[in-house]
């Protein structure tokens, strides 16, 4: 049995704690009004990140409320003072805006970094499933692992769905389609856009939708972790094949879950674009997040004297995995990206125009990190059996990933706002302490050897 020690359990609740006080800290700081993002805007003007970005929306909304002021003004001749109105009106709309962006700050650094955590125990529980049906014969004996990941599902996704709530509930402006007036023809928030998809896109439906699919997923986990125990002590195979007809049936829901789950929570943050490869892109960033997690607890655990069936040729495998969907992800990115970018669709390409032109470190730098360097690195077969490899390797595919999720968020909640900074760093911190916590207590509560699985004689042996 695993024995959780208590530094890296004293190094869990630190990582909370730090993590508590400075997402406090992004929301106490955030601006409560227009005039506190005056003064913001009046103090950044020559500072460091976003200065330029931010004198230029300055002066061009300035110019554009100028201009149509004066446009207004010489059809309705009614002289400077309706120009100056005008100008008032379109100043004061630009703060609004910016505040809502700043406001968003605190609230989308939480989001990414909650989702991530949360997709990435989900990824896990994907590639679990994948082995349960494929009835793999090398990975049985890493199968209390992926238990002990997954068994963040049930947290994660009870944070998430409250941070969905209050979405809903008008705590943030996150999901623009949540905002008040976006479907009513007669408010000055009307979206035609928004409003034709109403349908879909409205509150109750949506929260509903949640709902169902994080209830599913977790009751896969619970009922195949508990068949998967129950088989340790059975004389017979009936749990295992109870297993494999519960798996099959649970891949085709999470297929559909994971698509619509990919357009609802992220892709309708920039609720008037669309890709119908999205689905695919966000399953393979979380899907090689879960498998890079695996490989570095299996690592960690090595290291520790546990998991003594585990050798080189099952890190190896992980390795291939995370090589391979690391190619994957690029594929699709690239997919995504050259389609898109040479049909320049204006409603289409101002999703990567935004990025390239405001994230373009993060938006760029995410491929070198999900790509180039997996690439280089793990093209190598010897470097596959090396532990210090993998952690290396495995540490730049998470950071990575996390920027991939950074990308698809932020651009559409905080626009040229952004900056990792203290509530995004401290968001982080949270969620890898409260994941490493209830993973390595989770990995006390079982043997970490599924004993009677019909192939684990197959996985002890595993050498090629």
């Amino acid at each position: 049995m695993y024995t959780f020690s208590s530094k890296l359990k004293t190094f869990s609740i630190i990582l909370m704690a730090l993590g508590i006080l400075g997402i406090g800290y992004g929301f106490l700081t955030a601006p409560k009004d227009i005039q506190e993002v005056e003064k913001i805007l009046a103090a950044d003007a020559h500072g460091s990140h976003g200065a330029a970005h931010e004198a230029t929306a300055e002066t061009s909304h300035q110019e554009a409320g100028h201009h149509e002021a004066a446009e207004a003004s010489h059809e309705s001749h009614k002289g400077g003072e309706h120009e100056t109105v005008n100008a008032a009106d379109e100043h004061k709309e630009h703060l609004t805006h910016v505040l809502h962006q700043l406001q968003n700050k605190p609230w989308s650094a939480l989001y990414v970094a909650c989702i991530f955590f949360l997709l990435l125990s989900m990824g896990t529980l994907a590639f679990y499933a994948i082995q349960q049906v494929a009835q793999a014969g090398w990975s049985p004996v890493l199968f209390r692992v992926m238990q002990g990941i997954t068994a963040y599902l049930p947290v994660g996704s009870i944070i998430f769905f409250i941070i969905l709530v209050l979405c809903g509930l008008h705590f943030n402006h996150v999901f623009v389609w949540l905002g008040e007036g976006v479907t009513d023809p007669n408010s000055a928030n009307y979206d035609k856009i928004i409003a034709g998809k109403a349908g879909y896109l409205n509150f109750p439906f949506w929260i509903v939708r949640a709902a169902i699919f994080l209830i599913g997923w977790n009751l896969y986990r619970y009922y195949s972790r508990k068949n998967c125990l129950l088989q340790d002590e059975a004389n017979d195979d009936l749990y295992y094949k109870k297993n494999f007809k519960l798996t099959a049936g649970f891949l085709v829901f999470f297929i559909v879950s994971e698509s619509i789950m990919s357009w609802d929570w992220i892709m309708s943050i920039d609720p008037h674009w669309f890709s119908t490869l999205f689905g695919w892109y966000v399953f393979a960033s979380f899907f090689v997040s879960g498998i890079t997690a695996i490989a570095l607890v299996t690592v960690y655990l090595k290291s520790k004297g546990y998991l003594e069936y585990v050798n080189t040729s099952h890190i190896h495998d992980l390795a291939k995995f995370m090589f391979g969907i690391s190619v994957f992800w690029t594929y699709l990115w690239f997919s995504q990206f050259m389609l898109i970018w040479y049909a320049n669709i204006p409603e289409e390409v101002t999703y990567f125009v935004t990025r390239i032109q405001l994230y373009n470190l993060p938006f760029f730098g995410a491929v070198v990190m999900n790509f180039v360097f997996p690439l280089l690195i793990l093209i190598n077969t010897d470097f596959k059996r090396l532990s210090w490899v993998i952690v290396m390797a495995g540490t730049v595919i998470l950071l990575g990933h996390y920027v991939d999720f950074f990308n698809m968020i932020m651009p559409g909640t905080v626009g040229d706002k952004w900056f990792i900074g203290v509530p995004e760093i401290a968001s982080i911190l949270f969620f890898l302490g409260l994941f490493i916590f209830v993973v390595f207590t989770a990995l006390t509560k079982a043997p970490l050897l599924a004993k009677r699985n019909p192939f684990i004689e197959e996985s002890k042996h595993f050498h090629y």
